[in-house]
């Protein structure tokens, strides 16, 4: 893309590169550490969905990319678009568009992504090798398990019901009224569902807007490294937990890998 057709829009980063926390202006705290509840792991584990649990990078990009098309504008490349995730769709196609893109063509090209994504959602889409098995063995042991997505409520439901029947006790998406991640409010309406007090809680993710979830909600995080964020970027914006492969986090969240 040439210069001039970014003004007014930052320069799309590389995913180990993506600013920290990006579109919101909430501030991110800290994650805690160390805590556990009183059976020494915990009772609850919140899953982002994007990159952590479910592999939707092509899938998206594809309705991105049909999206602009039907505008006349130019695709995105794969890293681009991996770089956009993880601050809901808005901010997806906000900064899909060309920079000086005009608010109603934007909202055109948003609503287009919103219909083709409804019927495409699951084309390429996988869960990622181990994950639904990781899920039951938390299940079998005890843990309550949730999701908390900034991807858009329909898809949530949706990809949930088909890819991981009956194997969550709780599961949103990005609803009206209801302030995206890294606000908690989401996280906090989950865990009052479930019963369970935030210090017996974990959040997994992929992305520094996870880090950030984790923080302002007072949970303690487990950041994956097969999803759409480098380690090394992860451990510069605070990340101290780490997963390398899904089948790390039955320890990590039961105790089991947890002086």
């Amino acid at each position: 893309m040439k210069d001039e057709e970014r003004k007014g829009r930052p320069e799309p980063r590389p995913a180990e590169e993506a600013p920290a926390g990006g579109g919101s202006r909430l501030a991110g705290k800290a994650p805690a550490s160390g805590r556990r509840s009183r059976t020494g792991g915990y009772a609850a584990a919140v899953f982002d969905m994007d990159g952590t649990i479910l592999d939707t990078l092509d899938d998206l990009m594809a309705s991105t990319n049909r999206a602009m098309a039907a505008e006349g504008l130019p695709p995105r490349s794969r890293a681009e678009i991996r770089s956009f995730l993880g601050n809901g769709m808005a901010y997806l196609i906000a900064h899909a568009v060309p920079g000086g893109t005009d608010q109603e063509r934007e909202q055109r090209v948003f609503q287009g992504f919103l219909a083709d994504y409804k019927i495409h959602c699951a084309d390429q889409t996988r869960a990622y090798e181990g994950i639904p098995e990781v899920i039951q063995a938390l299940r079998d042991q005890g843990v309550k398990t949730a999701v908390v997505s900034n991807k858009g409520d329909f898809a949530v439901q949706d990809l949930t019901a088909q890819y991981f029947p009956g194997l969550f006790d709780a599961v949103t998406g990005e609803r009206k009224g209801v302030r995206r991640k890294p606000a908690p409010d989401a996280v906090e309406t989950v865990l009052r569902e479930l019963g369970i007090p935030k210090e017996e809680a974990v959040y997994i993710g992929d992305s520094e807007v996870d880090l950030q979830t984790a923080g302002n909600a007072g949970l303690d995080a487990i950041l994956v490294t097969w999803g759409f964020r480098e380690r090394d970027f992860l451990a510069r914006q605070g990340a101290v937990t780490f997963a390398e492969r899904p089948e790390e986090l039955v320890g990590l969240i039961t105790g089991g890998n947890r002086d």
